[in-house]
Order: structure tokens, then sequence, then C-alpha cells
């Protein structure tokens, strides 16, 4: 990786608190709902497709609160058999069922001064609904197979792609469970509504999985990331970012290549907004332009960045008529034609 990309890839980890990447409006409203809410005690409950990053932002609320130096523990509701759920959450007594040779503790205890991240919320049966209401509003509880209540203080933090409302409404959701984890509610923009995010997304994991596999690639070809930020990310920053390793497995050569024909077989390749290929491309020309201070060539220059020539560089920004904007950004800036003909 050359010193432009390391320093570029620093830049992005810097401004990317928590590892939570982007400077979109949503986004960066979603980070002010975060920092509100996370010194307080506070259930928050967090909505948002499937790959949206609803963990990361509960790891943030942890981060920021004064329970950092406390556990933060994790249940994903929806990945533990029905039968099992409870003992997960509360822990059982040796006995208590087929199968319990030794006692063990839940989540609630393991969370005891921290928090308890409950991803896939709107995935817990009803039963289970009314006891975990108890302990939110009593912070008590017993396991399985005892009679003894135990005493924690835990904060909830849940996560859910359901919509809960209407769960609530066809009776497949409490309403006094709902209304006490959604006291602060906080809604997770999906990828297709802040598409400005996904040239930062997409340099952050091409870096880290070109260094994990021991891998120099460092070109984003501007075609290709107009696609991506054209494409529809049905699965979120999950898919893209699964996305992204595949094409730094089969790039052979500095220029990351990605498997763009998956992303045009897609029925939704475009998304909601009907941004074009040629929009993508100019966002995309654009803001490599401003992050390199409008300097064209040069080993640090916009061209080098995006993998082509100088040359092809100036012709494109003509054909999409960034000139105009060129000249206006110097303009402001004071600098003359010299800085932009010498680059």
């Amino acid at each position: 990786m050359t010193w432009n990309s390391l320093i570029r890839e620093k830049d992005e980890r810097d401004s990317a608190p928590h590892g939570i990447i982007g400077s979109s409006r949503l986004l960066t409203s979603v980070m002010k709902q975060t920092a509100v809410v996370a010194p307080t005690d506070s259930t928050v409950l967090i909505q948002g497709e499937t790959g949206t990053g609803k963990e990361l932002v509960g790891q943030a609320i942890h981060d920021l609160s004064s329970r950092r130096n406390g556990p933060f523990v994790k249940l994903n509701c929806a990945a533990i058999p029905a039968g099992l759920i409870e003992s997960e959450l509360f822990g059982h007594e040796r006995g208590a069922f087929t199968g319990a040779l030794t006692q063990r503790i839940g989540r609630f205890e393991m969370a005891n001064g921290g928090t308890l991240f409950l991803d896939e919320i709107g995935d817990l049966a009803l039963d289970l609904q009314v006891k975990l209401l108890r302990v939110l509003q009593e912070q008590e509880f017993e396991r399985v197979g005892s009679t003894r209540s135990i005493r924690v203080n835990v904060r909830v933090v849940a996560a859910t792609h359901r919509d809960l409302t209407q769960m609530v409404e066809d009776k497949e959701f409490r309403a006094d469970l709902y209304y006490r984890l959604s006291v602060f509610p906080i809604s997770l923009p999906s990828l297709r509504d802040r598409p400005e995010d996904i040239p930062a997304l997409v340099r952050h994991f091409v870096a880290k999985y070109s260094e994990r596999m021991s891998k120099v690639v460092e070109i984003i070809p501007s075609e290709t990331m107009a696609a991506m930020v054209a494409y529809d990310w049905p699965g979120n920053v999950r898919q893209l970012q699964n996305f992204v390793e595949r094409g730094v497995i089969v790039s052979e050569g500095p220029v990351f290549e990605p498997p763009l024909g998956e992303l045009r077989t897609h029925k939704n390749s475009l998304p909601k907004n009907s941004k074009t290929l040629e929009d993508a491309t100019r966002d995309h020309v654009l803001q490599t332009l401003q992050e390199t201070k409008w300097v064209v060539g040069g080993r640090h220059g916009a061209a080098a960045r995006l993998g082509i020539a100088r040359t092809t560089l100036v012709s494109k920004m003509r054909r999409l008529g960034i000139e105009s904007a060129a000249d206006e950004a110097r303009g402001r800036s004071g600098t003359g034609h010299a800085a932009f003909a010498s680059a």
C-alpha cells in the first residue's frame, strides 16, 4: 500500500468513530442521537434493515456511557432455539432440565454492571417477553429451575429489522414491552439512502482485506466505484463488505476488479432515487478531486487515486461538466489556473 493510501485510510479511521464509517446527513444524525442517549441509562431500541450496522451502534452506545468499563454482552434472539433462549438469558440450575449437568449463568448475569445487546428482539417468544419485561422493570429474575431472585444492574439495548409497531397490532409482540424498549428509538438508514457514504466504505474494506490477504490492491477505477455507488445493496453494508472482500480475492494486480456482473444481474441494480451511472461517476470524481484539493496529476493527485491517466481524467472532467466546479473551487481558495495546469 502506498503512503498516500495509508494516509487516506488513517484519515477515514479517525473520522469513523466506533467503526461507523460515513459522513452523510442521515448517518451524522444517527451518531448525534447515539451521543445524546449514551450517557443515560435509558433503554434504546435500534431499528433498521439487516446489515445496516445495528450492533456497531449498540457498541457505540456502550462505549460512550458510564458503563464503558463494564461488559458488553450480546445475544441474537433469532439464533437460539426457542427451548434454550430462556436459559441463555437467565441461566439455569443443575438438573433444571435434561442435559443441565451443571449450573450456568445467563447473559443478564454476565452483563451485570454493563450493557446487554439483544439483537433481533422481534423474534422473542411471547412467554419470554413477559419475563424480559419484568427484568427491565425490576432488574431481577430467577434462573431456570430456581426460586431465588437475582438482582442485576444491566442496561438493555435492543435491535430489530422487523416492524414492531405492526407486530403489536398483530398481537405478535407485547405492547407494554414495546413501549418499555422504545424509550429512545434510533432508526438506521439503509445504504441505498446514503450512497455518498459508499466510496469511504469501499476504500476502508479494500484496505482492510488487502492487508489481511497480504495483497497490494490500491487503485479503484472511477467506473467501478460508480457502479457500486449506483447499486441498490439490499443487504446493506454487510453485503457491500462481502462483495469487496470477494473483489480483493479475485483482483490479480493493484487495480480493484470486483465481479461487477453480479450487480448488473440484480433486478434492483439502481437505487430508488434512480441515480444514473454517469451521475455516480461524476459524484465519485468530484469527491476524489475535493480530497486531493483539486490536484489532478502527480503521485498523490486525483488521477492516480482513480487509476487513470491525467489526460483521461481531464477529458472525463470536461465530459461530466466538472471544469466549472473546479474553476469555482479554485476561485474560492484564491488559487489560479496555474495550480490546475501544473498538477
